[in-house]
């Protein structure tokens, strides 16, 4: 295969590799992440910049029962074996500090004469529980502020629904903003759903505060 082959099948590969929903990485033998596709950063709240050349147990905390089946991995990848492991992590999204578990398939690839190869990493992640606990405590009114201005309402709109004026829509906003490190109001909508403040999946907007409480 040409160099020019070469590359324009890397280019397709890492292009096919950003599209894909599963959560995929690659990595050196040392666990050092060399590709980490859209899906996979965004499980730590990241682009897929900021996770390369980080070690993935640096990232993924194995279980403590997972412990021997990294010890296994470790000894086939010595031996030369390509067989696929499955080990049960734990990890935290940088973003908002969420614990989240899943199952991180390891299955070596390459050429099996090379000394030392390369890893493919799928996580499987577990499902969310039903009940929505927030990672970030709001008061009731800026959960509704925040639910109106996701659903595109404008600030006179927002103080007309919750009984506040123009400035004191803009106030609680502009906290908001400055509590979370956020530049504009996209950025602040799109924290509270990070945040969990926000339901995911609900449309017209709802305060996760107000889901707990069934109303």
């Amino acid at each position: 295969m040409s160099d020019d082959d070469y590359f324009a099948w890397r280019n397709h590969f890492l292009a096919l590799l950003d599209r894909l929903p599963t959560p995929i990485a690659v990595c050196r033998a040392d666990g050092e992440i060399t590709v980490a596709n859209p899906a996979m950063a965004a499980e730590w709240g990241v682009v897929p910049g900021q996770v390369r050349g980080r070690k993935l147990l640096d990232l993924f905390r194995p279980r403590v029962s997972a412990f021997a089946q990294l010890d296994r991995l470790t000894e086939a990848l010595r031996l030369g074996r390509r067989s696929r492991y499955t080990i049960e992590v734990r990890w935290r999204v940088e973003a908002s500090g969420a614990e989240r578990e899943g199952e991180l398939l390891v299955e070596p690839v390459g050429d099996p004469f090379l000394p030392y190869p390369v890893l493919l990493t799928v996580l499987r992640v577990r499902a969310e529980p039903r009940v929505h606990r927030p990672v970030a405590e709001v008061s009731e009114m800026e959960g509704r502020i925040l639910a109106l201005a996701a659903s595109g309402a404008t600030t006179a709109a927002v103080g007309k629904a919750v009984g506040l004026t123009v400035d004191g829509v803009n106030y609680h906003l502009t906290r908001l903003t400055r509590r979370w490190r956020v530049p504009n109001r996209t950025a602040l909508v799109a924290k509270a759903y990070v945040l969990g403040v926000l339901v995911p999946g609900q449309w017209p907007p709802v305060p996760a505060a107000q889901r707990a409480r069934g109303g």
